[in-house]
């Protein structure tokens, strides 16, 4: 296939996440997200969420990428992303020359749900090519290959990161920020944090309620003795390691007090605020 003169290579086709109505990732609402969500899809608008680390964003997404019927690119932002590896690069093969499409581009073509994942960690620079696609043109310029994709209705681009993280060197600008519908996560309430738990690991219902009241204790600490709180995910992998065997002590250990801290005396007392909560 000849694309401006340059062949578009097969092994350029994307890996992608195909989520099926059949197989729709678990995700329960804590609010009217996934209406909004709908909506905004619908009405041809980006979504920007905020919320801390293990929150459910990213399950959220692929909730909603699924239940839409759309395909669903994810991009893990970093210090290094260039725009060349959202939008694509030409590189050298044994026939010459070709241009393989970044996920941003992969997503446009396809009629795809981008997603960026803590976008604030990404170079400012690279945060500039996604101007285009968020206000009334929707449109991705392709300077190196002279394309302008116009985006189809179904693509949708999504953007998160935690405000948490957020600094003079780091955060969105404003001039980003207001091209989006704006959706706030936080931690859920501890019956619906219980029933995920249950949902998701097979936990007894007293081994759920213990580890939700074990998060919320440890959550308090929080800008005193631990940078991030602990998260739902962590609350579902000590579940998981519990149900498959080790001891609460040992599952917490490892799934909790480790991943919180590198601070020896700090992991000590949150040990024991888990001896104390759990049974």
């Amino acid at each position: 296939m000849q694309e401006n003169g340059r062949k578009r290579s097969a092994v350029s086709r994307p890996r992608r996440n195909d989520l099926s109505q059949e197989n729709i990732p678990f995700y329960l609402s804590q609010g009217n997200e996934t209406d909004l969500f709908q909506h905004a899809w619908s009405n041809q608008l980006p979504v920007m969420i905020k919320g801390p680390t293990g929150c459910g964003k990213t399950r959220f997404i692929e909730h909603m990428a699924a239940k839409l019927g759309r395909p669903l690119y994810t991009v893990s932002c970093h210090d290094d992303l260039t725009a060349a590896d959202l939008v694509g690069r030409h590189l050298i093969g044994e026939e010459g020359t070709f241009w393989v499409d970044g996920p941003l581009t992969r997503a446009v073509r396809e009629g795809a749900i981008c997603y960026l994942d803590e976008v604030v960690e990404a170079r400012k620079d690279t945060t500039v090519v996604i101007h285009p696609l968020t206000d009334d043109r929707r449109i991705l310029p392709i300077e190196r290959t002279g394309e302008t994709l116009k985006a189809p209705a179904e693509f949708m681009l999504v953007v998160s990161y935690n405000p948490g993280y957020q600094n003079i060197l780091k955060g969105m600008k404003p001039s980003t920020r207001q091209r989006f519908v704006g959706m706030t996560f936080d931690f859920p309430p501890p019956e619906l944090e219980q029933e995920i738990i249950l949902r998701e690991t097979g936990v007894d219902e007293k081994t759920a309620t213990a580890l939700v009241k074990l998060g919320n204790a440890l959550r308090v600490l929080k800008d005193h003795d631990l940078e991030e709180a602990a998260s739902t995910r962590l609350l579902i992998y000590a579940a998981r390691l519990m149900k498959s065997g080790l001891s609460a002590s040992e599952a917490c250990l490892a799934a909790m007090a480790e991943p919180l801290t590198d601070d020896l005396e700090t992991r000590d007392a949150l040990m024991e605020v888990i001896r104390i909560s759990l049974p």
